[in-house]
């Protein structure tokens, strides 16, 4: 597949006015050409992590950025195609997308979470957020605040349906992912946010995270933080904040 079909600047933080990734109905040519491996590696996988479910995914075969648009098409793949993709990134054809909402306390602080001892991305701290499923595509295109909405009310028990958030979205492109990024504020400091999401995990018979992180300033940075929050962390507080 060529390499030009993943078309944007990579390490640095874009604008996006509008996201324009469609799911289509081929097999990703990916999976379609891994079966075996993709079976012995989720072996490996459930020996390790017995708790993982192979559910339904995206992957991308296409991405550009063009005049503040995100412009691709995505194929679902089961989470075992995605798990071996993962290890084979380079020379795949494919690319993974997800979406973060920023969650901005009322005290400027942001709240992000640290996954649960079970998952794939065990102790890392990132904002709530999980991989597009074909439930979060409209008429076949993503419906990206819908995702964002629905995986923080997962994981946090938050809702954030009604939050206010930042007229555009913005995205971070690097060599393990795209990720698309959009503020959402709520009027709750950090503090009082954090006790409700400890109270909803610690009601929770299999939370998906071990808790809540909050984030005061940018060098206020969190042991185990993923990679790419760094750059998302920075740049909320340069950017004002608010």
């Amino acid at each position: 597949m060529n390499p030009l079909n993943f078309d944007l600047p990579r390490n640095v933080i874009l604008p996006v006015d509008e996201v324009d990734v469609r799911l289509v109905a081929e097999q990703h040519p990916f999976e379609q050409g891994n079966q075996q491996a993709i079976a012995e590696n989720w072996r490996h996988e459930t020996e390790q992590k017995p708790a993982l479910y192979d559910g339904t995914v995206v992957l991308l075969s296409s991405l550009s950025y063009r005049d503040r648009r995100l412009i691709g098409r995505c194929h679902a793949v089961r989470y075992s195609t995605f798990m071996l993709w993962r290890k084979n990134r380079e020379k795949s054809g494919a690319e993974h997308a997800y979406a973060h909402a920023m969650l901005v306390a009322g005290d400027n602080a942001l709240v992000a979470i640290r996954m649960g001892s079970h998952t794939v991305n065990a102790g890392r701290v990132y904002f709530a957020a999980g991989s597009f499923e074909p439930v979060d595509f409209r008429d076949g295109l993503v419906d990206v605040d819908f995702n964002m909405v629905r995986e923080v009310g997962e994981e946090t028990g938050l809702d954030l349906s009604s939050a206010a958030r930042d007229a555009n979205y913005h995205a971070l492109s690097t060599s393990s992912g795209t990720v698309i990024f959009r503020r959402y504020r709520v009027a709750e400091t950090a503090d009082e946010i954090a006790q409700s999401i400890s109270a909803f995990v610690a009601a929770e018979a299999e939370p998906e995270i071990e808790g809540p992180v909050i984030i005061r300033n940018a060098a206020d940075l969190p042991d185990g933080l993923m990679g790419h929050m760094k750059p998302l962390v920075e740049w909320h507080f340069a950017n004002g904040g608010i």
